[in-house]
């Protein structure tokens, strides 16, 4: 497992994160996806970011269903599968709520991170795994001794494989 500095140095053979989700023909679709912050700025884990942005997810960004989350300092990542209520791209629907993010948090243009990075699960135990690779991410930062320790993580919405 890579270390949290080295989860976007990943090398996958481009430049840019992959567009676009092409649908299968059981119809599922859950993305891992990771959102940084530009010039990994540490602005992000806090009581403050955490309720505006899951008020956006909960309120107004409901193209996609966002599941479990958890916020670091300079990204966050989260579990999302589209919803009935609209159906826009997951880089569309990210846009949208980093926009109304910086605008509830009052941060001006430029505080996040272009694009999305976003893995597309493919069956329970790789499900499972991210799950668990999520909810380790402060440990491994050394941010807490506990995983159950960090306060800035929750789920919306329960995503499951079922």
């Amino acid at each position: 497992m890579p270390s949290t500095d080295d989860y976007t140095n990943l090398s996958c053979g481009r430049e840019h994160p992959d567009r676009g989700v092409q649908e299968t023909p059981d119809g599922r679709i859950i993305l891992f996806c990771t959102v940084c912050t530009t010039d990994r700025g540490a602005w992000l884990a806090n009581a403050e970011a955490a309720a505006a942005l899951t008020d956006t997810w909960r309120s107004e960004a409901r193209a996609w269903s966002t599941g479990r989350w958890l916020l670091m300092p300079d990204h966050v990542h989260f579990f999302c599968t589209p919803s009935a209520e609209g159906r826009h791209s997951v880089e569309r629907w990210c846009a949208f709520w980093k926009d109304l993010l910086a605008k509830r948090l009052r941060l001006g243009p430029g505080r996040w991170q272009r694009d999305v990075f976003h893995h597309r699960i493919r069956s329970v135990e790789q499900y499972l795994e991210k799950l668990d690779y999520v909810r380790q991410n402060p440990v491994r930062a050394g941010l807490v001794q506990n995983a159950d320790g960090w306060l800035w993580q929750g789920e919306i919405e329960r995503i499951t494989w079922d």
